[in-house]
């Protein structure tokens, strides 16, 4: 009878997935010295997430990007699109891009909400294991 009333328990609690919004400011901390850096805004357009520098850090000493090739090249960085095309997903985004200011480079990307106020992000070049993975914290 109490293996019953478990099993009942059990199959009548739902699984608990972290299902949250990635909308919103998010810090965004340097890949080498993890000193936040600037702000950036994810925002839905078009049923896509989107992300844009909100804002950059007194912390950091390029507010341009100077690596950045084509129409992109010096232009602030404030405004700037970084994240695009991600297809939303119950828990964040795949099969976007990230335009990683640092270098002027794109790569394939997802977003992962590892907790209310952890985004996992993890840039990549052909496949997720080749890649590398970031941390940004909700503001």
């Amino acid at each position: 009878m109490i293996k019953m009333i478990f099993y009942f328990l059990l199959s009548a609690c739902p699984l608990v997935t972290i299902q949250g919004q990635i909308t919103g400011m998010w810090k965004v901390p340097d890949e080498n010295d993890g000193v936040v850096k600037s702000i950036v805004e994810i925002y839905e357009k078009n049923n896509k997430y989107y992300g844009r520098v909100a804002q950059v850090l007194d912390s950091t000493k390029h507010t341009h990007c100077e690596r950045c090739v084509g129409e992109l090249k010096d232009k602030p960085l404030t405004g700037m699109e970084i994240l695009s095309g991600f297809t939303k997903t119950s828990n964040g985004g795949t099969d976007g891009t990230v335009m990683n200011p640092g270098s002027g480079k794109t790569y394939s990307c997802y977003l992962e909400l590892e907790s209310p106020n952890t985004l996992k992000l993890r840039g990549y070049i052909g496949f997720p294991t080749l890649g590398k993975t970031l941390y940004w914290t909700r503001l």
